[in-house]
């Protein structure tokens, strides 16, 4: 709960008390001697641990930052609150039977025992519960108040302790209780059945609890499972051999057979096949792959066979990178967990002036023995009021969320992107790999005078083969596909925005757009309707200069995605706006808009203007997401209230975004928005639950009902509700896993 605290062994969250959790990596993402693995708190993320043990500020179990693939979860905590637990109800049933004497006529241990004999026998059932099996409750107690971070265990080891400590002193010491302690024949009561049965209940609870938050890791957990464990890898004298996973190196060259998974990341060498990518996208259609293609570590193949070359290994993968990122959302905090934090900051303090104050109350005006009754209430008060379920109610939505986003190909990095993504009216998107599939191809090659279109398509690709730019890409592939030799160039310059320049066999060349032209003084307006024509048909347009002259022009056309006109839809029917946002020229820009009904194109614009943009839509009060995936995106993606990366793009776009979509799709910003909606509803759900639980049983216990009816709340009661309290919270989160998105 609390990521920023972090410790170098187990132990509890000195904000929330709850059990540090491990922070480990994904197998084979970290190298032999990376530091070990981290613990944190649910609800204190910040708590941070190299060993399991309990939050030293809330006193929960802790749990491992990430999700290995083989379960390194120190399960220490799980299995000491379950002996204690078994020890516990073992001891607690015939500690209710005994202390059942005296209310029950005829009762076997009234014939055999003394009405001293039978207390006796329970303080020595009730003594290992109280004294063992709480001991947990105790020292989180003890560290709540050193830790100045009163939690949920505050009041159940005062709870606990008062009442066994004054049962043991009423069996040892009865003669030091005045009148009002004592009953009409004259006994003083003991409540060793009360004190054993709530530790017993409290137990039961913590186990299902923590049972129940490893849920919340599930698609995640199923992700990891889901890896490869060998590869197949091809040496350089053509034998092959199976080798494990954390063997395969960058380049090495690996055979994926049919059934079997792509050990890692990288490229399709020879051979096909169609590779189920669901897992990771979202999408259960099958992607044919081919020379070339790019294959997902730890996607399914289908029938064919293929080798590839490993591109990405470790924590490097697409996989790694999910765990990773979904494991940082987890334990990131939402905004609206600061109410949760300010009424949990008080609530404690109040309790135990609450329970402080029915004490008094009951002492006072209360039926005899008042004082016995007073102290009963009191106790109902502190287990009842035990804010467990209000720390967990956003915690375990984020939780889950981001483990379901997941499964959706839908990256959440922090849950404050959970929460603000519903809010989003403004759009603004990237059209090259976001709008467009980011694949474009070359289809105009246009000579100006004096030059042929094989010596400027030459130039051209010799050029762009130094770029990593999509339309650099898809020049250099069209050359080869016509037959056309590059040569190498010296001297390449990259200008933002604009193009690249360099030297090739002694003259300086150039291609790039109008303002690059225009820069290097060459006249490019001998082509303008050449140009505007293959503009109006979407086409983006690059100048290739030579010398300060010009020598021509060459059409890059790069297709829509089909999923991209029902996405707009669906966003437009939600009332967001989009605003398509690109370096291209406005004619280019425009003729997509229009296929795509685009409300407000901006094109021409640098990468830092992108930015400029954004501030001002934002300054006009829209709450405005970017979504983008090149390095130049990554400015405005950053400014963005949430930044939106397509799972195609650049890794500076990734780590810039708040949001990531596998798939690339805008599609998944739909699905992101309505998981978004649905999560807040989620919290405020649980938040109501936690609040009228509180709200209601606070008075209860305290006996505002007594007056009316004769009714009064067993502690024993309390401790069931305080507990099923927190598992109705962890239950309605875990809700999520299953809505439809």
């Amino acid at each position: 709960m609390h990521p920023e605290v972090r410790q170098d062994h187990a132990g509890a969250c000195p904000k929330c008390g709850m059990a540090l959790e491990p922070m480990v990596a994904p197998s084979g993402a970290s190298p032999a001697g990376s530091a070990p693995a981290e613990w944190t708190c649910p609800m204190h993320p910040e708590i941070r641990q190299d060993h399991a043990g309990a939050c030293p500020k809330c006193g929960m179990a802790l749990e491992p930052r990430a999700v290995a693939i083989e379960p390194v979860e120190d399960k220490s905590e799980l299995r000491d609150m379950s002996q204690r637990f078994w020890v516990a109800i073992g001891l607690a049933v015939p500690l209710l039977l005994v202390s059942m004497g005296d209310m029950l006529p005829g009762h076997p241990m009234t014939a055999i025992f003394s009405a001293r004999g039978r207390v006796l026998i329970e303080l020595v059932l009730a003594s290992p519960i109280c004294l063992w099996g709480a001991w947990p409750f105790y020292t989180r107690a003890v560290q709540s108040v050193r830790n100045q971070s009163l939690n949920m265990f505050t009041l159940i080891g005062l709870a606990v302790a008062v009442a066994y400590s004054y049962s043991v002193v009423a069996v040892l010491f009865p003669g030091i209780f005045p009148a009002s302690f004592r009953d009409e024949s004259g006994q003083v009561g003991v409540y060793f059945e009360a004190a054993g049965t709530i530790v017993a209940l409290i137990l039961l609870g913590q186990i299902l609890e923590l049972r129940a938050r490893r849920q919340t890791n599930e698609a995640v957990s199923l992700l990891l499972g889901m890896q490869a464990k060998t590869a197949r890898l091809l040496a350089s004298d053509g034998s092959e051999r199976d080798v494990l996973l954390e063997q395969v190196q960058v380049g090495d060259r690996l055979r994926v057979r049919p059934g079997e998974k792509a050990p890692v990341d990288g490229i399709v060498l020879e051979g096909s096949s169609t590779m189920e990518e669901s897992m990771v996208t979202g999408e259960p259609l099958p992607v044919e792959k081919h020379p070339g293609d790019a294959v997902i570590g730890s996607t399914i193949n289908g029938a064919g066979s293929f080798v590839m070359r490993a591109k990405k290994v470790g924590s490097e993968t697409l996989l790694a990178r999910i765990v990773t990122l979904v494991a940082e959302s987890q334990r990131s905090r939402a905004p609206i967990q600061r109410l949760a934090d300010v009424v949990s900051g008080f609530f404690v303090p109040a309790v135990i002036l609450i329970a402080a104050v029915t004490f008094v109350v009951w002492t006072w005006i209360g039926p005899p023995p008042a004082m016995t009754y007073g102290l009963i209430n009191a106790v109902a008060v502190l287990i009842i009021a035990c804010p467990c379920a209000l720390g967990l109610a956003t915690p375990m939505s984020i939780m889950v969320a981001a483990g379901k986003g997941a499964r959706l190909g839908i990256l959440f990095k922090n849950a404050e992107a959970i929460e603000v993504l519903r809010k989003v009216n403004t759009l603004v998107v990237d059209k090259t790999g976001t709008l467009t599939e980011g694949k474009p191809t070359l289809v105009s090659v246009m000579a100006a005078e004096g030059f042929a279109d094989g010596e400027l398509l030459r130039v051209a690709a010799s050029l762009e083969l130094g770029s990593e730019h999509p339309l650099a890409s898809a020049i250099v592939e069209g050359a080869r596909q016509r037959g056309v030799a590059v040569a190498d160039t010296d001297g390449f310059q990259a200008v933002t925005g604009k193009g690249v320049t360099a030297q090739l066999e002694s003259k300086q060349v150039a291609i790039g757009n109008q303002a690059l032209m225009e820069s290097l003084g060459v006249d490019w307006s001998g082509l303008t309707t050449q140009v505007d024509a293959l503009r109006a048909k979407a086409q983006t347009v690059m100048y290739v200069a030579v010398d300060t002259r010009l020598a021509g022009m060459v059409g890059v056309a790069d297709a829509v995605k089909k999923s991209t006109p029902r996405a707009i839809e669906l966003l437009h029917s939600e009332g967001v706006r989009i605003v398509m946002l690109t370096g291209d020229n406005e004619a280019t820009a425009n003729a997509v808009a229009s296929e795509l009904q685009i409300d407000e194109v901006i094109a021409g614009v640098l990468p830092s203007e992108k930015v400029d943009v954004v501030k001002r839509l934002q300054n006009e009060g829209h709450i405005v997401a970017m979504a983008g995936d090149g390095t130049n995106d990554a400015p405005a993606l950053a400014q963005a209230h949430v930044g939106i990366a397509m799972g195609t793009g650049t890794d500076v776009a990734l780590e810039s975004a708040g949001v990531a979509l596998v798939k690339g799709d805008l599609q998944g910003i739909v699905k992101a928005r309505h998981l978004s909606r649905l999560t807040m509803r989620n919290i405020k759900q649980n938040l109501f639950f936690a609040f009228a639980y509180n709200s209601a049983g606070i008075p209860i216990a305290a006996g505002v009902l007594y007056p009316l009816s004769g009714w009064l709340l067993s502690p024993m009661i309390a401790a069931a509700a305080m507990s099923l309290s927190s598992l109705s919270v962890i239950a309605n989160a875990l809700r999520l896993r299953a809505a439809k998105v």
